[in-house]
């Protein structure tokens, strides 16, 4: 669904694509099909009804264009991005999270507060409860922080219960940590975690969501969130859930996605354990311990090398020696799958042999 890298857009430009994605029954597939038909979100805008009609638009969309509501809404939202710790991703655009860029509905806008530089950093994801149990909390909180201290972004939806308990303990041992919001970031929900997102914020984490900044939490929001959560990440780990958890979703996505998804077991009288339990019985790997999550990434890395590779060095870091470079330029030049290059990355910079700086990696010379 992502469109081809493009030069940055305009001020103009910015705001249409702002007054875009406020109109009603505009989701990822329908905006890329307005850019891909008439090249521009300006263009689209003025465009003429029937136009917006012969590309199957519902009615809706073409009337709302120039309501007061969706041109205060866009304006607001550039004044909104004046701010130095206020950020917007587009998917065309090469600062777009190269991972989240693979899923087949990436959100063609991401307002972000706090540092985006860290989208790019190998993330996992860690869901489960809203009403988690104290063991469960407490099991979350150690896996967060043994995580973060190995260098992961820990990615959760700052909901209450195992995802803040997730936050706040990455947050406890310096560590960073990514919350995806089902609301707009001026309507925060839940307000109980407003405190911990501005910590994040403060602390050079991020705060982010793909929804306008006014929009409230209704239902059908937090499971598109799910699929950010899942789509951002090397892996999704579920620490406690019932059958009937949205944590399942973020995991059933994190599947179809192609990322790797792990399960803590649990008593089998606890209600609670019952989601990670099918999660197990259905492919997860069952996790006890921080290192069955790292094998399971190292086991990413097990690439034939030539000889002549093999005598000079880890394949990635005859890259970076001769340039610097994103980790989706690695994973162009070497041909490796993304996340298998990020959980190398990983791997790289905890050995202090390679660092990221503003977005590119580089090899370290001592």
């Amino acid at each position: 669904m992502m469109l081809s890298v493009c030069t940055p857009v305009s001020p103009a430009e910015l705001e249409a694509r702002l007054r875009l994605h406020r109109l009603p029954d505009i989701g990822p597939k329908r905006f890329a099909k307005l850019l891909e038909a008439f090249g521009s979100a300006s263009k689209a805008i003025s465009a003429p009804a029937s136009a917006w009609r012969s590309l199957g638009m519902p009615a809706a969309c073409a009337e709302a264009r120039r309501c007061p509501e969706v041109r205060d809404g866009a304006s607001h939202a550039m004044r909104w991005l004046e701010r130095s710790d206020h950020h917007l991703l587009m998917w065309d655009q090469a600062d777009y999270p190269a991972l989240l860029a693979q899923i087949p509905d990436p959100p063609p806008l991401l307002f972000v507060a706090g540092d985006p530089l860290i989208l790019e950093k190998p993330q996992l994801a860690m869901v489960g409860s809203r009403r988690a149990s104290r063991p469960g909390m407490d099991t979350a909180a150690a896996f967060s922080r043994s995580l973060a201290g190995a260098g992961f972004v820990i990615t959760s939806g700052l909901a209450l219960g195992i995802d803040a308990a997730a936050h706040q303990a990455a947050l406890d041992v310096g560590g960073l940590t990514v919350g995806v919001l089902g609301t707009g970031l001026e309507n925060f929900y839940p307000q109980r975690n407003r405190r911990l997102a501005d910590a994040m914020i403060a602390s050079g984490s991020a705060v982010l969501s793909e929804f306008p900044l006014d929009a409230g939490p209704t239902a059908s929001n937090f499971p598109r969130r799910n699929r950010i959560i899942s789509g951002l990440s090397l892996g999704v780990l579920v620490v406690e859930a019932s059958v009937a958890s949205g944590s399942l979703i973020t995991a059933r996505l994190a599947a179809e996605q192609g990322r790797e998804v792990y399960a803590i077991p649990g008593s089998i009288h606890h209600p609670g354990a019952r989601g990670c339990h099918q999660l197990i019985r259905d492919g997860a790997v069952l996790v006890e311990t921080i290192e069955h999550i790292l094998e399971a990434l190292r086991g990413w890395q097990h690439l034939p090398l030539s000889a002549d590779t093999a005598k000079v060095d880890h394949p990635l870091l005859i890259l970076l020696h001769a340039a610097p470079h994103t980790s989706e330029g690695l994973a162009d030049s070497s041909g490796w799958a993304l996340p298998k290059v990020l959980a190398a990355l990983t791997e790289l910079e905890m050995d202090g042999r390679a660092v990221c700086e503003n977005g590119r990696w580089l090899a370290r010379t001592s």
